[in-house]
């Protein structure tokens, strides 16, 4: 376990404010969808984040990880100090298997961070903050009415495209698959999001 430090890369590259809380982060959630079409898509960025954060955050923890599967609801790893998470409800069912997870694993919402995808960062930022509204994402809507509380950790990744010319509805592409160039973009991120929860 380590201490949760709540750092935030905004759009211009600065950091905000760090928690100078207690509250040690034990398990690290990803968000997405199940259905095997969809696993590639920016709306799965939450999951894709899993192995990657795992790597840098447990590097002499056995890769990849060795996920266990519970009631087919989520599926849980150990690396490390950390527990692995991914929801295998749709997006808008997240409540349902974090709050399922955190009972079986014996946690306290504040010692979860949630990854998730969010359309309102371009590609290549992300912010980490604790508590807030789920700012539009049905998958955050859906843990906080579960849970009943705003009090944890959410990893905020972005998934706009900078260079767009006319601002597009998130509906529109978060369900397309990632490409190349911008999963590199995203893997950088990972690595900067680890360097923040180590």
């Amino acid at each position: 376990m380590i201490p949760n430090k709540q750092g935030t890369k905004d759009e211009g590259g600065k950091e905000g404010k760090k928690d100078k809380g207690k509250t040690k982060i034990r398990i690290v959630i990803g968000l997405g969808n199940p259905d095997p079409n969809l696993l590639g898509t920016y709306h799965n960025a939450g999951t894709i984040a899993l192995p990657a954060l795992a790597a840098r955050l447990a590097p002499d923890a056995p890769q990849p990880l060795a996920f266990k599967h519970y009631k087919g609801i989520f599926e849980y790893a150990p690396a490390g100090a950390f527990m692995f998470v991914k929801s295998l409800t749709y997006m808008n069912e997240s409540g349902k298997a974090v709050k399922e997870a955190l009972r079986v694993l014996k946690a306290k919402p504040r010692e979860i961070a949630v990854a998730h995808d969010d359309s309102d960062l371009t590609i290549g930022n992300f912010k980490i903050a604790f508590g807030g509204g789920a700012a539009g994402h049905n998958g955050i809507r859906s843990i906080v009415a579960h849970l009943g509380t705003e009090d944890f950790t959410r990893i905020r990744i972005g998934i706009r495209d900078a260079n767009e010319v006319q601002r597009k509805k998130a509906g529109d592409f978060v369900l397309s698959p990632i490409g190349k160039a911008n999963m590199k973009k995203l893997e950088t991120v990972f690595g900067e999001i680890a360097e923040k929860l180590s």
